[in-house]
């Protein structure tokens, strides 16, 4: 601290909030340099003031086992001893977008190729997020405060929902088929066994589901945001139930209606284009499976209205959902780079589902690692046609999305994230089972 003595700290924040943003949200048009005479935008050599803001950075996330490399090649650590992994800044650019905004900052200088990793990214990203959770109740995690960050406001309307689903998932199902798993399942994975393949451990999560809602032939499903369709496929050919899947991406819709007439199913599941809140009739199930997280917080009381609507007083409902300890902001990267409108909610939150309406939770099941797993399985995946993809896109886009499935199996690893599946149904239904043993019975199809 006592090096940057000479230099107003807060003067530097407070014109770095005020510059310009370019394409990837990096701030620079040099006004920093013209109010305080440091250097932000240029590459001349890291002085007395980018030393300094290095090691405030590494100490306010924790001071993990990593070394930042400046763009001279100077290291700067904290720690003794060997490190995880090093961060390249190619420019003070790059480290003083970190500063501003850490989440922001960071990811957007990864994509954009200004700052490297030396060493395995998700490795590094499990370092980060460990250290940024010892220092969470902690003095340093208070500086955080002076580099505040923002997600969208006004909620998941029904434009801004169309409009956020087709930023993420109608990419192409070209995009999508070449890395996910032979049903194009792109929900967390169920490994039932350790050494299953992405492809096995996907058919026993959708087992695990079908078992759950306790599925006979005959009956009504309602699913709510059903991805390409492997979950409506796969219960009306295992279970032989009837289904009518809701999905607002046009790109999805349509792959699975072409999955159905190939496959014989489309007389019993039915690939609706709409938004869950348009949801008419009733079934003797509801099934969302990944939606949850695209809903927003403010809606959660009307997809519980829904519910209340839809299922039949007899009937079961299950919720598959990304989310986490306690109430907690998005990444702010995250949320406007891949996942525009979204959120992970705590249980506590995710109560305004069932609390409102006469609908009681039955069981709640976290499959956090189950999810680590999943996403290092897309990751390896991914790396494998990476050159495919930036082919198609770019190589800033396959940066971002590398960023995003290590981020996120990292975000798994050390409990930023979990992954609920809650398993409900409406007040006085007596039909339930006394023990979990039902959802565990083996099936002789089960990893066919």
């Amino acid at each position: 601290m006592q090096e940057c003595a000479f230099v107003d700290i807060n003067l530097i924040l407070d014109v770095v909030k005020k510059q310009k943003t370019h394409q990837l949200g990096i701030q620079d048009d040099g006004s920093l340099t013209r109010s305080t005479g440091v250097e932000v935008a240029g590459t001349g050599s890291p002085n007395t003031v980018d030393r300094w803001l290095a090691r405030t950075i590494l100490r306010v996330i924790g001071a993990p086992r990593i070394e930042f490399v400046l763009w001279d090649g100077e290291p700067v650590r904290v720690v003794q001893g060997p490190v995880i992994g090093r961060l390249l800044f190619h420019d003070r650019r790059a480290l003083w977008a970190v500063a501003r905004s850490p989440s922001m900052g960071f990811g957007d200088a990864y994509s954009s190729g200004r700052i490297e990793v030396d060493g395995e990214l998700f490795d590094v990203l499990v370092e980060t997020f460990k250290g940024l959770m010892s220092v969470r109740d902690g003095r340093m995690q208070k500086l955080l405060k002076i580099w505040p960050t923002a997600t969208r406001t006004g909620g998941n309307t029904l434009r801004r929902a169309k409009e956020n689903i087709h930023h993420h998932y109608d990419l192409g199902n070209e995009f999508y088929r070449l890395w996910l798993d032979e049903r194009m399942v792109y929900t967390c994975a169920y490994y039932e066994q350790p050494d299953f393949t992405i492809e096995q451990a996907q058919l026993a999560k959708m087992h695990h589901v079908s078992r759950k809602l306790a599925l006979e032939p005959g009956q009504s499903v309602i699913e709510a945001g059903c991805g390409w369709g492997s979950l409506a496929l796969h219960m009306a050919e295992h279970y032989g139930v009837r289904v009518r899947a809701f999905n607002i991406s046009a790109e999805q819709v349509k792959y699975a209606r072409g999955q159905a007439a190939a496959r014989g199913l489309s007389e019993r599941v039915e690939f609706i284009e709409d938004d869950y809140r348009n949801v008419t009739g009733t079934a003797d199930v509801f099934v969302s499976v990944g939606m949850l997280e695209h809903v927003g917080i403010e809606r959660f009381r009307d997809l519980g209205g829904v519910v209340d609507r839809c299922l039949a007083r007899h009937g079961r409902g299950l919720i598959h959902t990304i989310g986490r300890t306690r109430p907690t902001p998005n990444n702010v990267w995250m949320e406007r780079r891949i996942f525009p409108g979204s959120y992970a909610p705590c249980l506590s939150e995710m109560t305004d589902i069932f609390e409102p309406y006469d609908i009681s939770v039955l069981d709640v099941e976290n499959l956090r690692l189950h999810y680590r797993n999943t996403c290092l399985a897309w990751l390896e995946r991914f790396e494998d046609v990476a050159a495919n993809v930036t082919r198609t896109y770019d190589e800033s886009f396959v940066r971002a999305w590398r960023l995003y499935l290590a981020g996120a199996a990292a975000s798994f690893d050390v409990g930023n994230l979990q992954l609920y599946q809650v398993l409900f149904a409406p007040y006085g239904n007596n039909d339930v089972p006394w023990t979990r043993h039902y959802q565990y019975l083996p099936r002789a199809d089960a990893h066919t």
